[in-house]
C-alpha cells in the first residue's frame, strides 16, 4: 500500500508541476514547531498546515498542494507524532493550494474529511465547480469525497478539543475561518485561523453572474472576523501572520510571538480596506 501511495504521489507531482507554476515558498520546507499547547505548525514556508493533537487522535487543518502530503507527514513525525493518528482533516477553502493534497492524505490516514457546505461541490469536483476557476485546468486538483458537510457555526470535536467553523465566504463560497481555545502554561487562549479575505485579480465584485452575492459575502466576512475574540492569530498562509519573523523570535526565546491580538486587528482592517478599494474601483469602471 505504501509503495502504491508513493507512486500516486509521484504521478500527481509530475502532473502538478506540468500544470502549476507555484510560489517557491509554497513548497519550501519550514521547521515544524509548537505554537501553543497542543497546537503545532506542520506546513511549508508559506502554505500553512496545523496539527492539533489529542489522546484520541489528531486533527489536521489544510492538506495544501498535491505534492504536500509527504512534507506534512515528515513534519508531523519530526514532532514525535504518528501521521496515521490523524482522524479528522479540515481545510480553509477549496483552492488547490489548500486542499489538493486531501485525497492522498485520506488514503494515508483514513481521516474523516469535513468541509463547509458551500465548498463541497468544488472539493468533490476537484475545482471544476469553482465560481471563478471552473474553466481553468491549471486550478484543478484531485477529487476527494467529503465525509461530513459543515455549516456556519458547526463544531468539530475530538479528544476534548472543540473547533468552530465560521463561514467567511467571498474568497470561495465556503471559505472557513476556524476558532478554538488552547490551554498553555495555565492560561486559555482564543485561536483564530483565518481562511482568506483576499480579493483575487480574477474576481468580479460587480454583476457577477456566477456568484451574485460575492460583494455581500466579503462584507459579511469582515463583520464576522472583527467579532471573533483573538489572542493567537494564524491563517491559511504564513504571510498572513508573519510566520517567518515570528518563528525567528520564538527560536530566540522571546515571549510567544503568536499571541498577537493587535496584529490580527490590523490584518483584518487592511484586508477590508483592500476589498473596499477593489469594489469601488470596479463600481467606477462598471
Amino acid at each position: 500500500m505504501l509503495k502504491r501511495l508513493l507512486l500516486l504521489i509521484l504521478l500527481s507531482t509530475e502532473s502538478f508541476h506540468a500544470l502549476h507554476a507555484v510560489n517557491p515558498e509554497w513548497t519550501e520546507p519550514f521547521p515544524p514547531h509548537r505554537i501553543a499547547g497542543n497546537l503545532y505548525y506542520v506546513g511549508s514556508k508559506d502554505l500553512a498546515s496545523f496539527l492539533i493533537t489529542t489522546p484520541q487522535g489528531h486533527i489536521l487543518i489544510n492538506s495544501n498542494l498535491a505534492t504536500s502530503p509527504l512534507q506534512i507527514r515528515k513534519s508531523v513525525e519530526q514532532l514525535g507524532f504518528r501521521f496515521t493518528d490523524i482522524k479528522i482533516l479540515l481545510i480553509s477553502h477549496a483552492h488547490f493550494d489548500h486542499c489538493a493534497g486531501s485525497a492522498l492524505i485520506k488514503q494515508f490516514t483514513h481521516a474523516q474529511y469535513m468541509v463547509m457546505d458551500a465548498d463541497v461541490p468544488t472539493v468533490e469536483s476537484g475545482g471544476r465547480k469553482d465560481f471563478a476557476f471552473g474553466n481553468s485546468p491549471k486550478m484543478f486538483y484531485p477529487r476527494a469525497k467529503v465525509d461530513r458537510v459543515l455549516h456556519d457555526g458547526s463544531q468539530v470535536r475530538l479528544g476534548g478539543v472543540v473547533l468552530t467553523a465560521h463561514l467567511t465566504a467571498g474568497h470561495t463560497r465556503g471559505c472557513t475561518t476556524w476558532t478554538l481555545q488552547v490551554p498553555d502554561h495555565g492560561k486559555l487562549y482564543n485561536v483564530v485561523i483565518v481562511g482568506s479575505p483576499n480579493v483575487l485579480s480574477e474576481y468580479k465584485l460587480v454583476n457577477n453572474q456566477a456568484y451574485p452575492q460575492i460583494a455581500q459575502d466579503f462584507t459579511k466576512q469582515f463583520q464576522t472576523l472583527r467579532g471573533l475574540p483573538c489572542n493567537i492569530f494564524l491563517g491559511a498562509h504564513g504571510g498572513y501572520y508573519n510566520l517567518v519573523e515570528k518563528y525567528a523570535r520564538l527560536k530566540n526565546g522571546q515571549p510567544n510571538p503568536f499571541i498577537d491580538p493587535d496584529g490580527y486587528k490590523a490584518f483584518v482592517a487592511d484586508a477590508q480596506q483592500a476589498f473596499e478599494e477593489a469594489l469601488q474601483k470596479q463600481q467606477r469602471n462598471r
